[in-house]
């Protein structure tokens, strides 16, 4: 493979890494250290030009759509947040939902918040969450009037503290709001994870990607 043809893969850690990697192995291909013991941030493959870059799972679409990867594994919630923001497209090319790392995004509250009265009254409600795009356009298209808090991390701790009334965020077993104490009141979108490629990288290295695509597809089809 020469070096023009070479492959960069964004990938980020956890859950996405690790059921990607079935995804890789179909496709003749082994990542050949641990992200999690290893230092690195550039992992090497057993494939001659095929690498594997480590990333932030909100930094994956922004890689792939400038070209510091051809390829990567993003969930929806990130590309569908990222298109909202960068007015409805981000021009990179989808073309897997690779059914995995899979979840929903939802809005959830207090148990002893009432929240279908409130939004039955038209109150003005404060929802905390770091997908604001997503949660501004899914509450306007409800008609719902909301004040938006933004949060990277323990989004539970909001309607605890009074911080909100509300939360948006991904859901997989709901263990996490039980323990809390708060209760999903509302689904908004299935979250998977979809394979992004850089547009012209399909056009350079055409040759290359189209068999990784297509092995992919066999993969998530089996």
């Amino acid at each position: 493979m020469s070096a023009n043809q070479g492959l960069t893969l964004a990938l980020s850690k956890g859950r996405i890494f690790e059921e990607t990697l079935p995804l890789l192995r179909a496709a003749g291909i082994e990542v050949l250290e641990d992200p999690e013991t290893s230092r690195k941030l550039i992992l090497p493959t057993n494939r001659e030009g095929v690498r594997v870059v480590l990333v932030r799972a909100s930094d994956v679409p922004t890689y792939v759509q400038y070209g510091g990867a051809d390829l990567g594994v993003a969930g929806r919630d990130v590309l569908h947040e990222q298109a909202l923001a960068q007015g409805g497209s981000h021009g990179l090319y989808q073309p897997l939902d690779l059914n995995i790392a899979r979840c929903r995004m939802s809005v959830a509250t207090r148990a002893d918040f009432d929240y279908v009265a409130a939004v039955k009254q038209g109150s003005r409600i404060r929802v905390a969450t770091k997908y604001t795009e997503i949660a501004r356009q899914h509450f306007a298209d409800k008609g719902v009037h909301v004040d938006l808090i933004k949060l990277y991390g323990s989004m539970e701790l909001a309607p605890l503290t009074g911080l909100a009334d509300a939360i948006v965020d991904l859901v997989s077993t709901g263990g996490t709001l039980r323990a809390n104490k708060l209760v999903e009141v509302e689904q908004i979108m299935d979250i998977s994870s979809r394979l992004v490629v850089n547009q012209a990288a399909l056009k350079l290295k055409r040759d290359t990607l189209r068999p990784l695509i297509d092995a992919f597809a066999g993969a998530v089809s089996a």
